[in-house]
């Protein structure tokens, strides 16, 4: 085995153990391999600037698929005769590893987008937004609103925005979201 292939090697069989190591202790301690912030606060798989979880560009399991991939490639164009030389083989087992990171990047982020927009309203969207009180808010404490959001009802806990009471079944608008508690104010 050529020194060239020894690199190869070496990159396939470090890919594959990260993925593995990363799958089995993210698994057994609750890590999620990419943590990073994105808006509100919310630590995620990564949240993008619409607030849509995702994977970034530079995250392990894109990085771990792309030196595994390059690994491979590698190997595999140093046996063909064609391929053998180095000035061949390495950009080709370049571009094959670029290729099936961002396979990878693209299939994460599809499949987080589409899982979080069929079952999740957004916050950022909820400003502005009507509601009703289910349980009455009293003064300086916490009631109940109830909100339609593309057509899924949904109910939160609510102070009020002002000073006072806002009795049940009442109609208010949402003012502010701050963590998990709505701020909410008399419609007009």
């Amino acid at each position: 085995m050529n020194t060239i292939a020894i690199v190869y090697a070496v990159c396939l069989v470090f890919g594959l153990i990260f993925t593995l190591f990363s799958a089995v202790f993210g698994h057994l301690f609750g890590g999620h391999g990419e943590v990073h912030v994105g808006m509100g606060g919310q630590a995620d798989s990564g949240l993008g600037h619409d607030g849509v979880p995702g994977v970034p560009i530079l995250s392990p399991t894109v990085l771990a698929s792309f030196v595994t991939a390059f690994g491979a490639f590698g190997l595999i164009f140093c046996k063909i005769d064609a391929t053998s030389s180095p000035w061949i083989n390495a950009p080709l087992s370049l571009f094959g590893g670029v290729a099936v990171a961002l396979l990878v990047l693209w299939l994460f982020n599809s499949i987080f987008k589409r899982t979080e927009g069929s079952s999740e309203s957004r916050v950022a969207q909820l400003i502005g937004l009507t509601a009703a009180i289910v349980t009455p808010i009293p003064e300086n404490g916490v009631g109940e609103i109830s909100y339609t959001q593309a057509g899924s009802r949904y109910t939160a806990p609510a102070r009020n925005e002002k000073s006072g009471s806002i009795a049940g079944g009442q109609t208010v608008k949402i003012k502010r979201i701050v963590g998990s508690q709505f701020y909410v104010e008399a419609a007009n």
